[in-house]
């Protein structure tokens, strides 16, 4: 069965009140897990581009409170789904061991070696994001990781464009990324499209799909077209679930619904229905 985790990002307002609220609506929605960002902005870019760029300053804005892990955590405890976040630096991978279930490297730190380290070495699973990422790289990040000791690793499938073109989502790359490194793969959706995420899970056999949610259209992230609202995506994972559900034991037999009807073939004998033996005991329903 597909793993649905709803990327909150920086969508959150740093308000632990808006921040639970998420949780509530990605179980809602049936997600089975809710993802954060832990990043400082003073260690995300560099000085050089900060002294330059008041609009990469602004994200401090974004910053999610370290405070807010605990509660977070505990909600989704309480609701059933996984609580996981993205560390951004070195220091957020403790900070966030005794809370989350999964790690997830975003596809802007595929490269940082040191990271993927930290986070294998704690033994949770990680999930990493490829978008702008060539084969070779992706396969680097991999061995990486099991070289620290990650034994479960799950490699995402992304297009970093915010919306990305449903044209440009080069989904069968899923099937190469999972050739060549042997990993569960998955598709890191940012198209908003139903099509291209029904596509990935039902003939990609995208294993995790990660979407961005937002709970009203307010969130910081919501006007670039990228975020589904609740009522959007919840019947999107409904409709996939219910598809999975469609495909049986895989070989051909009579299946409870139509059980009934299988004594009202066409006897082979007069090719009149049903059965001969079933003709002179049948009456008719009051």
């Amino acid at each position: 069965m597909v793993k649905f985790i709803a990327e909150v990002s920086s969508n959150h307002a740093q308000d632990l009140g808006r921040s639970l609220a998420f949780v509530d609506a990605a179980a809602d929605c049936g997600f089975d897990a809710v993802k954060f960002q832990l990043f400082r902005v003073a260690q995300l870019f560099a000085p050089e581009i900060l002294e330059k760029s008041p609009q990469h300053s602004k994200r401090i804005a974004w910053e999610l409170p370290v405070a807010h892990l605990e509660p977070l955590a505990r909600r989704c405890a309480e609701r059933g789904i996984e609580f996981s976040c993205t560390p951004f630096y070195l220091e957020a991978v403790a900070e966030l061991e005794p809370y989350v279930a999964f790690y997830k490297v975003a596809s802007y730190e595929l490269l940082w070696g040191d990271l993927m380290k930290a986070c294998a070495a704690t033994g949770k699973p990680v999930i990493i994001s490829t978008g702008m990422a060539i084969m070779p790289e992706i396969a680097a990040a991999v061995e990486t990781l099991r070289a620290a000791g990650a034994g479960d690793i799950t490699v995402l499938h992304c297009v970093s464009a915010y919306p990305s073109p449903p044209q440009q989502s080069n989904l069968s790359a899923i099937a190469a990324i999972r050739r060549e490194t042997g990993a569960r793969v998955g598709w890191s959706d940012h198209s908003r499209a139903p099509a291209v995420i029904e596509r990935a899970v039902h003939h990609w056999n995208a294993e995790t799909v990660e979407l961005h949610l937002d709970l009203d259209g307010t969130g910081e992230e919501y006007h670039t077209g990228h975020c589904w609202l609740p009522d959007e995506i919840a019947p999107v994972i409904a409709r996939i679930r219910l598809g999975m559900t469609a495909d049986g034991a895989g070989f051909k037999e009579p299946v409870p619904a139509e059980l009934p009807d299988r004594e009202w073939r066409a006897d082979p004998a007069d090719g009149l229905r049903p059965m001969r033996h079933l003709r002179k005991t049948w009456v008719p329903a009051a």
